[in-house]
């Protein structure tokens, strides 16, 4: 559906965030030119398993809907090649992901291309935004996360900190990204100027400790690892089945606590709720019944109740097997030079 076919944009990003950002909106529409450096390796799109023609899974994914091109930015060559295609190819977006500086050596930056379309859209994707006194550092998703807060009150007592299996400040930020060109395009539209957007994974992330972080700027008090009924400190948890797969059991609802107590034959638990002082004491007797059947016997027990347990899948349950996956199209099969390949499909669904 090509909702954004007006918007023409030149990437300058590199792993995931910019890429994600820019495949999202070329998934909804718009016009992607992927500007990349000659004889430099992207870790993420040249990383991951490969076709047998040898494309990689992230290329196929991040740049599908995309074209590309390879230019030398510090050549005078390059530079002019992008002024070119803002002047005569139209293109009416720039979405760059370098440090703060970078686009200012390639006299590039928002100002330099103002001045040939005033109505530019400009967006600036960094790991600390455009000033303050971390901009000029490095870091990757897990040094935003350590930053944000959030590492503070997720994981185990026993363990610390927990590895996310995927990239939360890379996607926070892509998405802000996101959402601030589709509102900078609205006011283009609307008033026929252009816009600069500062965009830093650290800010995207920040707001990510939710209701944890808010509460602790009233009352002054740091949540800690297990000590909030959303992180650990209820039955509200995953639970390991005989066959050393998971279930979660996100019953906080009165209704559906009551359901999930009389399946496992706990009625006198339903008072306390799921939220409960003694939730330590009933969380090892639940890790005991769980144990006593395979995580599909279990769903087979917990099919109709309609009380929040679901299985912890694996990858190729989830995006290859799943009824749900099919039935909502999340991921598309792609064609790549004659080859097929499954990729992830837009998850907004317009109709």
């Amino acid at each position: 559906m090509n909702l954004l076919e007006n918007l023409k944009i030149l990437d300058f990003t590199t792993l995931l965030p910019g890429p994600y950002a820019t495949w999202s909106l070329a998934e909804m529409g718009a016009k992607v030119l992927k500007i990349s450096a000659p004889n430099r390796n992207d870790l993420v799109l040249e990383s991951g398993p490969k076709t047998e023609k040898g494309l990689t899974a992230n290329r196929a994914w991040l740049n599908n809907q995309k074209e590309e091109i390879f230019l030398n930015l510090k050549e005078e060559s390059g530079k002019k090649e992008i002024k070119r295609l803002i002047k005569e190819e139209g293109y009416n977006c720039i979405i760059e992901q370098f440090r703060p500086g970078v686009m200012a050596k390639f006299g590039l930056t928002y100002e330099d291309i103002n001045e040939i379309k005033d109505d530019i859209i400009y967006l600036s994707l960094t790991g600390y935004g455009q000033d303050g006194s971390h901009k000029d550092k490095a870091g990757h998703d897990i040094n935003f996360l350590a930053l944000s807060g959030l590492m503070s009150h997720s994981g185990r007592k026993e363990t610390g900190p927990v590895l996310y299996g995927m990239q939360i400040a890379d996607m926070a930020s892509a998405q802000n990204a996101i959402i601030g060109i589709l509102a900078a395009l609205n006011k283009r539209n609307t008033t026929g100027e252009g816009s600069y957007i500062d965009v830093s994974i650290l800010d995207s992330v920040i707001p990510f400790n939710t209701m944890a972080g808010a509460g602790a700027m009233i009352n002054g008090i740091n949540p800690k690892r297990e000590g909030d009924f959303l992180n650990g400190g209820s039955l509200y948890d995953f639970y390991e089945t005989k066959d050393n797969k998971y279930l979660s059991m996100g019953a906080l609802e009165p209704k559906f606590f009551e359901r999930f107590c009389k399946i496992i034959g706990k009625e006198d638990w339903i008072e306390a709720g799921c939220v409960c002082p003694d939730y330590e004491e009933k969380k090892e007797i639940l890790r005991e019944i769980f144990k006593k059947k395979t995580r599909d016997e279990w769903m087979t027990i917990f099919k109709d109740a309609d009380c929040c347990v679901e299985p912890v899948l694996d990858i190729k349950e989830a995006l290859v097997h799943s009824k749900n996956t099919k039935e909502r199209q999340t991921v598309k099969t792609i064609n790549i030079d004659g080859e097929e390949i499954n990729v992830y499909a837009n998850p907004i669904k317009f109709k």
